[in-house]
């Protein structure tokens, strides 16, 4: 297992699937253990889909999540030459021919087969023509085997066995040149020395179709592995309806990867009753034997907890990195300029218990940028009376005559007043935290105004007091 070679092979047709992450990953991770190859390669030869749009979607979710390849990313349409040199050598071995069916005939055969409860493959009448000198809207079939079986020892399923006799050949070189994926996905492999496929199960009924052509060709087979797919909770394949899709999306939802990645590995794959693993400890523990046969069910909110577990048990300045663009985007760009990132780590610290992802993380920062604060009018309205005002003129008063400040001496402050006043806790507790946050919920008092500092907390008390007069 010393030259364990893979690769994660997506077509650029649109963003990167959560459901593709999990193929890269599992490859990925059985890469690293086994210190072998991990090879990005962009299947593009559906020109008619594929986008560079795509390809850097791709791109970024992969350096997103983490998963970096050690060669690539190769792109198909750069190596055209390559499968058509391959394609005429099983011409030339007599392992493919020249097939001159018009589209609308074989689509006309296809029907009458279905209408007639048959098999629609192709019926190979061009398979015996013996075609040297094909016209220019000729197309290269491979001759499938006829009889006998094709057995796959599934890393995942096991052994599977199909009937050669329900091939058909199948194109392998379109008539404007192209390769079909069946057939250029044989050569990259095998040129590129893959000693595993793993992959999406929807791709299982491929696999007798492309074993045939690595042995025509003169190559090994490598070792095949089909994961089940990604259901909805309804069961369905999961798709936009079931929520966010994108890799990309989750960032922009104010996920970690770290916590994507560990929600992707064990949707799927398990080490015990472990949930929660570093990246060192996926690539130690991971195994084919303890990859599920069944499909699995994406759960949002188990992805939400975790990504929560993660949010509370990071250091403070790795939330702090993907936390700035967030910030940036919610129009906070002015104010991120004056302050420090030690402050920002502070922030991060008083809230994270509090936030399930970095977008929620944004909403309750927010009440601690710039000099003053935006009141929710409700709370406003019944926390910040004139029946306070006094009491919160007199507990500030008191916090002026403290020229440092010191948290646990505002604290003992604040109770002492309190004693004094005959009041409870919290009859002024919620009108200060109205005052300094604009809400009625927030961290610890005292946390926040350590956060906001000893200026700002009088400036927002004062402000806090005149708008209790005012009502």
């Amino acid at each position: 297992m010393n030259h364990v070679r893979v690769r994660f092979a997506p077509s650029p047709s649109g963003y990167l699937h959560i459901g593709g992450v999990r193929t890269a990953l599992f490859n990925w991770l059985f890469a690293r253990q086994q210190q072998g190859v991990f090879i990005l390669r962009i299947e593009d030869t559906d020109q008619s889909r594929s986008t560079d749009d795509s390809i850097k979607a791709i791109l970024d979710g992969m350096k997103w999540v983490g998963l970096d390849w050690d060669e690539g990313p190769f792109r198909q349409t750069e190596r055209m030459n390559i499968y058509r040199e391959h394609a005429i050598a099983l011409f030339n071995k007599g392992d493919a021919y020249w097939c001159v069916c018009k589209a609308e005939e074989l689509e006309a055969r296809r029907r009458e087969a279905e209408q007639k409860g048959l098999s629609p493959r192709y019926d190979g009448r061009c398979r015996s023509l013996g075609i040297t000198s094909p016209p220019a809207d000729a197309a290269l079939r491979f001759k499938a085997p006829q009889e006998g079986q094709t057995v796959i020892d599934d890393l995942i399923k096991g052994t599977v066995v199909f009937d050669n006799g329900v091939l058909d050949d199948l194109i392998i070189l379109r008539s404007n040149g192209y390769p079909t994926y069946n057939f250029s996905v044989v050569v990259d492999d095998a040129l590129m020395n893959i000693t595993h496929v793993v992959r999406g199960d929807d791709h299982l009924t491929n696999t007798p179709r492309q074993v045939p052509i690595f042995s025509a060709l003169g190559f090994p087979v490598p070792r095949f592995g089909h994961l089940p797919m990604i259901l909805g909770s309804d069961k369905a394949r999961l798709s936009k309806r079931h929520g966010a899709t994108s890799i990309m999306a989750y960032r922009d939802m104010g996920y970690l990867p770290e916590a994507v990645v560990n929600y992707l590995v064990r949707l799927g794959w398990s080490h015990g009753d472990q949930e929660m693993f570093t990246r060192q400890e996926l690539i130690e523990k991971f195994s084919w034997d303890h990859v599920q046969k069944s499909a699995a069910v994406f759960n949002p909110e188990k992805l939400t907890w975790m990504n929560a577990e993660y949010i509370k048990s990071s250091p403070p300045d790795h939330i702090v990195e993907p936390l700035l663009p967030l910030l940036e985007a919610e129009g906070l760009g002015n104010e991120l300029r004056n302050v420090s990132r030690e402050w920002l780590i502070q922030l991060v610290l008083l809230v994270r218990e509090r936030a399930k992802t970095l977008v929620e993380m944004v909403d309750w920062v927010r009440p601690y940028f710039g000099l003053e604060v935006s009141y929710n009018k409700e709370a406003a309205g019944k926390f910040l009376t004139p029946a306070i005002s006094d009491a919160l003129d007199k507990l500030t008063a008191r916090f002026e005559a403290v020229s440092v400040f010191d948290k646990v001496q505002w604290e003992e402050s604040f109770k002492q007043f309190v004693a004094e006043q005959g009041m409870k806790m919290g009859q002024l507790a919620q009108p200060v935290r109205v005052a300094l946050t604009g809400r009625t919920a927030s961290p610890g008092l005292f946390e926040v105004m350590e956060v906001l500092g000893r200026e700002r907390t009088l400036l927002r008390l004062r402000k806090g007091i005149d708008r209790a007069r005012q009502t």
